[in-house]
């Protein structure tokens, strides 16, 4: 019977302090949960509009314009990454238009991101903005289209989609909802979730073409680093990073990335990152 007693006693001391050393929730981050040691820091790359092939592989644009290889520079930093595609570029029907406009056939492009380890989720099939749709052809055909998508992503990668992107990140509540309730996570930059589930926008579309008025100042870089430093700020060491397959979006990350490395970051897929961050 002491030894028993004995083997109580231990037992319960353990699980106190078992219970005791648990780390305790955020409550300024109600979408999150506290990462498991070592893995604090975490970041999800993600690239929306693709495939391009001549960003992809750095090669040239039907225009001419030269690219670094962003799967290349992917590759050399040891990162995998989450795509979010437009369905129409993985149709057969776009590989003449992808060789004009982007030097290469993009579902070839999207394959080859895969077979690099490398996810692919959902960016709608036709990138319309959802509230322009609606009111011209319906609710029911949003909805389709994103469907539309998952079907040619799926055939191309073998793998169903579970995230949507809604383009320009325009969504409403009943939309939403009926969005997640065909099985999507919707990504979001809205205060309705946490702050490690909201997306990071770089805002690299406004550093592209001939009109840079917008572009962040004094650069690109020191913004996206700025936005990460105040959510450091605020507790928050978990960011969900969006970029667009962009020449100059690359140059930006050759900087950025083994600049997150030494500040202690790691990089994960979006799946990876949904696992460890929400619930």
């Amino acid at each position: 019977m002491r030894h028993t007693t004995t083997l109580c006693t231990l037992f319960t001391a353990f699980t106190a302090i078992t219970v005791a050393a648990l780390p305790a929730a955020n409550p300024g981050n109600p979408g999150a949960r506290p990462p498991a040691a070592g893995s604090a820091k975490l970041i999800a790359l993600t690239f929306d509009d693709g495939p391009k092939p001549y960003v992809l592989m750095g090669t040239r644009s039907g225009q001419g314009i030269a690219s670094r290889s962003l799967l290349g520079l992917l590759d050399e930093q040891g990162i995998k990454a989450t795509f979010f595609v437009m369905g129409w570029r993985l149709s057969k029907n776009a590989d003449q238009k992808c060789r004009r406009d982007d030097g290469g056939v993009c579902r070839e492009a999207a394959e080859e991101e895969r077979r690099r380890g490398h996810e692919i989720e959902n960016h709608t099939y036709g990138h319309g903005n959802f509230r322009v749709m609606v009111r011209r052809y319906g609710e029911d055909w949003v909805l389709e289209d994103i469907e539309r998508a998952s079907a040619i992503i799926q055939k191309t990668t073998g793998v169903k989609p579970a995230y949507l992107r809604p383009p320009d990140w325009t969504i409403w509540p009943e939309l939403h909802e009926k969005i997640e309730a065909r099985g999507y996570r919707v990504m979001t930059k809205s205060r309705s979730v946490g702050p490690a589930l909201r997306d990071v926008d770089s805002e690299d579309y406004f550093c592209a073409g001939r009109d840079l008025s917008k572009c962040p100042k004094p650069s690109d870089y020191d913004y996206v680093l700025r936005n990460i430093e105040q959510r450091e700020r605020q507790g928050v060491e978990q960011h969900i990073l969006v970029f667009h397959e962009l020449p100059q979006s690359v140059d930006l990350l050759s900087r950025l990335i083994p600049e997150l490395k030494k500040r202690g970051y790691s990089f994960v897929t979006l799946r990876e990152y949904m696992a460890e961050v929400a619930r």
